[in-house]
């Protein structure tokens, strides 16, 4: 897996849980497919990691999952930065009104014009340029969605967060790629609404993915253990989702 010229891609600009270790970050995937290019989940630190790859008005749009801080926290300063730094309007935002409202909370003012926003929910598909996206409300406390995203022919599955109680399968089958959320180990499985590592490998196994790359890990636990348990329960090789590293479908 590495960047091709064509088909769809996804780098990883943080993938801490809950906070980000010493020169870590939180949520953050740059997705692009065509010639389209997408943030999803704009977690703590990721608006850094983002310029290393592309201008920030040269995003077509914004997606976030939920409204965990971890997964939107970057949202109020991308607002200021577009507003002040950029005198730009109209970026795009996608995601749940509850991340609205607390963006709106956040910037203290309305954050239109500066964001033009698009409430999404369960079951909704809509297309962002040469990206399709159908999304799914996945096990989580609060309003979470899962999403497809497609494009060149190609497909990949974000798993936002979740518990056991929702799969992969429910965003269909035969994806070439999916970016799971593996945040505990077999011995901590049930201690948090998230999926272990073993658990991902199951979800990933029976949605017949090609390719799985795990994520969302504590700062303070070891990568390569998540790693080992995912491919032991996928049944070959899995990726591991580091800063700055990407995987193509």
């Amino acid at each position: 897996m590495g960047l091709g010229s064509t088909g769809l891609s996804v780098t990883i600009l943080g993938c801490s849980g809950t906070y980000a270790g010493a020169g870590g970050a939180c949520s953050g995937y740059l997705v692009r497919g065509g010639g389209t290019t997408v943030w999803v989940d704009t977690g703590p630190g990721t608006l850094a990691n983002l310029q290393q790859h592309v201008d920030i008005t040269a995003l077509d749009a914004v997606v976030v999952s939920h409204s965990h801080p971890d997964h939107w926290g970057e949202l109020g300063v991308l607002r200021n930065a577009l507003k002040y730094g950029f005198q730009f309007e109209g970026m795009p935002i996608y995601s749940t009104s509850a991340v609205r409202e607390l963006v709106e909370i956040v910037c203290g003012d309305a954050s239109e014009p500066t964001f033009r926003w698009g409430i999404v929910a369960d079951g909704d598909r809509i297309a962002i340029g040469d990206l399709e996206f159908t999304f799914s409300e996945t096990d989580h406390p609060v309003e979470t969605l899962a999403m497809r995203i497609g494009a060149d022919g190609k497909s990949m599955l974000y798993s936002a967060d979740t518990g056991p109680e929702w799969s992969l399968e429910a965003l269909g089958f035969d994806a070439d790629l999916a970016l799971c959320e593996a945040t505990l180990l077999v011995e901590t499985e049930g201690t948090a609404p998230h999926l272990s590592a073993r658990q991902a490998g199951i979800s990933a196994r029976d949605a017949r993915v090609r390719e799985l790359v795990v994520t969302h890990f504590w700062p303070t636990s070891d990568p390569r253990r998540h790693e080992d348990e995912a491919a032991e329960a996928f049944g070959r090789r899995v990726g591991v989702a580091l800063p700055g590293k990407t995987f193509t479908a």
